[in-house]
């Protein structure tokens, strides 16, 4: 461009426009006749006291608007910008500039329509639409500028606080939880599965005090690298979510630290998946200091790859030609930092496992049988701890409620008496990094001379959810220990029995053919048979009385 086409873009800053109009006629006239003579569509974003915050240049197509760092949209339902560009060709609004105005969330998008040399100016201008379904926008029919009768002033205002109450309409929750969209992409296993495992994951939102609003399952041919579903795809999920006014995209599978930085880039929606979620529950659910060292350790190896900056061209740390200079930049610093921290706490969980494993070998010395309570998160394991041994561990309907290890011996008569252990619950798809952080607590299961796997007999899934158990036994080198199956909520399978014949008789053939015994957690008299059968595998056969105390 020339130098007095640059300076009359540059001098459109300096431009006022009144609060209560979108735009001046005279400010019009002036983008329509500036875009006529460079040929290229241009466009201003306006704030809401008539200020000139951005002057954009695109082609004779379209506009590429910039990052809106300054204007952060946070909470808010609009940003606090409206845009007035021109159209060459006396083009309608199109697509891209809805999806413009969704994704942004902009106050207010204003189309110049003209023919160059030819005709007044007319203006179509598009609003957000306050509606839950249908178009994302409201188009006005195009219109003279000036015949156009529109008070910003006050319509924004009252725009911003319906789509506010039409975010709002359908939640059920307090409005301090937090928002999120659920989706799962994925090509492998059936739509059943998938299914499944949104459910899981809809429980584990529930579980971090996340409002799941909408759910969205896709079973593409192949995985998009950047997106997992195609960018136009992801753009309308984005938008449903902004409409919902959710603040937060929860994915099913791992993204990559790429595919959260594309994500990341088309909205200022939180990205997060899994594994992320996973390692959020824990934080809030460790108690002791084995449970906080873990859980930490496992989010920093999680975040170390995450971590994102000026790339690797412009390290400090490579040595040579080009490499030198006045030191490490600031992700060099923090990585090492949470280098250094995994480091540390790799030492004191070392520290840790050296104490529970003498505490582990003064038990087997005293040659009392160690019993591991092992299954899958929420099925029940520290409910059966507390009613056998008329214990206080806590107990709630969420998944991974217990998260530290917990020791109770349960007596016997004749002054016998075993230790039965707690322990944290599995899942599918475990964050790896948790895998590893928590084989320290999980070691307790070495010295166990007996599994007792808990199972959720009213689980539809509950075989799945034995077999994702015995897998992470299996990684974890004990699939070769003695199990007894517990199938546990026998007293929801009445209420199964009369609504799901089919799936009750599964769950008594299932529970006879592993050998399993069946109670209810929540009710003491069912467990004399367990009793009996804990009794049989360690010593003879005979009726129970059984006293508790905690372990030391």
């Amino acid at each position: 461009m020339k130098s007095s086409q640059i300076q009359a873009l540059e001098r459109l800053y300096r431009r006022r426009v009144p609060p209560a109009e979108f735009c001046s006629n005279e400010l019009c006239t002036r983008l329509v006749e500036i875009s006529t003579d460079i040929r290229r569509q241009i466009g201003i974003l306006v704030n809401r006291t008539g200020v000139v915050e951005y002057v954009i240049v695109g082609d004779e197509k379209g506009l590429v608007i910039p990052d809106l760092r300054d204007y952060p949209l946070g909470r808010r339902t609009l940003r606090g910008l409206r845009l007035i560009h021109t159209h060459l060709r006396y083009e309608l609004i199109t697509e891209d500039d809805i999806t413009d105005l969704s994704l942004l969330r902009l106050d207010l998008l204003a189309a110049l329509l003209f023919t160059p040399g030819k005709g007044p100016i007319s203006a179509q201008l598009a609003w957000l639409s306050t509606a839950q379904s249908g178009p994302p926008a409201t188009l006005e029919p195009v219109t003279p500028l000036e015949r156009i009768d529109l008070d910003c002033a006050h319509f924004i205002p009252e725009l911003e606080a319906d789509l506010e109450r039409s975010a709002r309409g359908k939640s059920t929750a307090s409005d301090a939880l937090e928002r999120a969209i659920l989706i799962s992409v994925t090509i492998s296993g059936t739509r059943q599965e998938a299914e499944d495992s949104m459910a899981e994951l809809r429980e584990l939102a529930r579980t971090a005090q996340v409002e799941a609003i909408s759910e969205f399952i896709q079973r593409p041919r192949s995985l998009n690298p950047r997106f997992l579903m195609g960018e136009g795809k992801m753009r309308d999920v984005v938008i449903q979510a902004l409409q919902h006014g959710a603040s937060m995209l929860i994915f099913d599978q791992e993204l990559t630290p790429a595919q959260i930085r594309s994500i990341s880039a088309m909205t200022e929606l939180k990205v997060i998946d899994r594994s992320q979620l996973i390692l959020d529950i824990f934080a809030r659910r460790a108690k002791s200091l084995d449970g906080k060292v873990q859980v930490e350790l496992a989010q920093l190896k999680y975040l170390l790859p995450r971590l994102t900056g000026r790339g690797v061209q412009m390290s400090r740390l490579m040595g040579g030609i080009g490499g030198r200079g006045p030191g490490e930049t600031k992700l060099e610093t923090d990585r090492r930092r949470i280098r250094d921290r995994i480091a540390s706490l790799e030492r004191e969980l070392k520290e840790l496992s050296r104490g529970r494993s003498q505490r582990r070998q003064q038990r087997i010395k005293a040659g009392v049988p160690i019993i591991s309570i092992v299954g899958y998160t929420n099925a029940g394991k520290s409910t059966l701890l507390n009613a056998l041994t008329k214990s206080d561990v806590f107990t709630e309907n969420l998944l991974f409620a217990t998260l530290d290890t917990s020791t109770r011996r349960l007596r016997f008569p004749r002054e016998r008496e075993v230790i039965i252990t707690d322990t944290v619950g599995f899942i599918r798809s475990l964050p790896k990094s948790l895998m590893g952080a928590f084989k320290a607590t999980l070691e307790e299961l070495q010295d166990a001379d007996l599994l007792m796997h808990v199972v959720d007999a009213s689980h539809p899934r509950f075989e799945d959810q034995i077999t994702q158990v015995r897998a992470i036994l299996a990684e974890l080198e004990l699939g070769d220990k003695p199990e007894l199956m517990v199938y546990n909520k026998a007293d929801l399978l009445n209420e199964m029995k009369k609504k799901d014949t089919v799936g009750f008789l599964r769950v008594r053939q299932s529970a006879r053919t592993r050998n399993s015994v069946t109670v209810s957690a929540t009710d003491r008299k069912s467990l004399q048979p367990l009793l009996d059968e804990l009794q049989r595998r360690f010593w003879e056969e005979e009726t129970v009385d059984y006293q508790t105390d905690e372990a030391d």
